[in-house]
């Protein structure tokens, strides 16, 4: 009798396991398919009333970032690009970045890069700088792509050379 009862016992516990799997996997199913609603496209001002050009730029979206969803096992990165036409020291250069930087020749190189990396949804940002030391306030020092799926990133930085 007490056999049959622990095969029971175990059997249930089976059940209740695989029901709960099962009803977890349909619950996180449907909230990941469920999306944000996409922020308003900035409006282009007419030529005339344009102003700050910087302010326009950074008004531009990244695009839809909640379309790029890596797998579970797919590596990401995350690149940030420095102008070396500035002359920045190598300590100046240190302070805006971390991990991997690769060169980028020119300010119109690094709003190309971005614009590139925004088609494809991805997160890009460039970094101005603030001018308390060696680079004029304003001047765009540094691009940051990512994080994203390493093959993504490559299609935007792949031919670029190490800093």
């Amino acid at each position: 009798m007490s056999s049959s009862v622990r095969n029971i016992t175990a059997l249930s516990c089976l059940v209740v396991a695989g029901v709960s799997v099962g009803l977890g996997y349909l619950i996180g199913s449907r909230s990941s398919s469920i999306t944000a609603p996409s922020p308003p496209v900035a409006q282009h001002q007419p030529e005339g009333d344009q102003g700050d050009g910087e302010e326009e730029e950074e008004d531009l979206a990244d695009g839809d970032l909640a379309a790029i969803k890596p797998g579970m096992l797919q590596q990401c990165k995350l690149v940030l690009v420095v102008r070396t036409d500035l002359g920045m020291t190598t300590g100046k250069i240190a302070a805006q970045q971390a991990k991997i930087a690769l060169r980028g020749s020119s300010e119109d190189e690094l709003l190309e890069l971005e614009a590139i990396a925004k088609s494809l949804n991805l997160c890009a940002r460039s970094i101005l700088d603030a001018g308390r030391t060696q680079i004029a306030a304003g001047s765009r020092t540094v691009l940051g792509i990512g994080p994203a799926p390493v093959d993504l990133i490559n299609q935007v930085t792949g031919h670029l050379k190490l800093l």
